[in-house]
């Protein structure tokens, strides 16, 4: 028997990495007659100046106002070039490899993610791990991580 999915999040963060599971996402949700939640998660200790202070809330909330935005033209592309209208964007203060692995999943139901291999963060990846492999090992529900786009996937089937 194959596996449903319902409930599929995809974590993105303006790479095209992300971008390009997001598009393969939309195809499985259309497949399985899923929902899809899109999320971006604004990492905390990326608002940290020192140890004693914080980034102005000005520039969170503009941070935060710049996603929506992004999010916003996200799923406008994909409800005009994709068809595809059960969607929702959401935007999450905190650790991203937490809140993708376990609190957004849990909250929500989603019963699959599907994340992008890299993601924009390159000095993360180096000294702690990429996302993606972090969300791979410890989600509490099913992670398909996306690492080709579907051009290179017709080119290695005729080869």
């Amino acid at each position: 028997m194959l596996q449903e999915y319902h409930n599929i999040l995809v974590p993105v963060d303006g790479s095209k990495e992300a971008e390009l599971a997001l598009h393969k996402a939309v195809d499985v949700a259309k497949r399985n007659g899923a929902h899809l939640d899109v999320l971006d998660v604004l990492a905390t200790q990326q608002f940290e100046v020192s140890y004693s202070s914080f980034v102005d809330g000005d520039v969170i909330y503009k941070m935060s106002e710049d996603v929506k935005t992004y999010l916003d033209r996200l799923v406008k592309e994909i409800r005009e070039k994709q068809n595809f209208t059960d969607v929702a964007i959401h935007i999450r203060f905190g650790n991203p490899k937490t809140v993708i692995a376990r609190d957004f999943p849990a909250e929500h139901k989603n019963d699959l993610i599907m994340i992008g291999a890299t993601g924009l963060n390159a000095v993360e990846r180096v000294l702690v791990g990429s996302v993606a492999s972090y969300v791979n090992r410890n989600a509490i529900t099913d992670v398909l991580v996306v690492k080709t786009n579907l051009q290179n996937e017709q080119l290695q089937k005729k080869a």
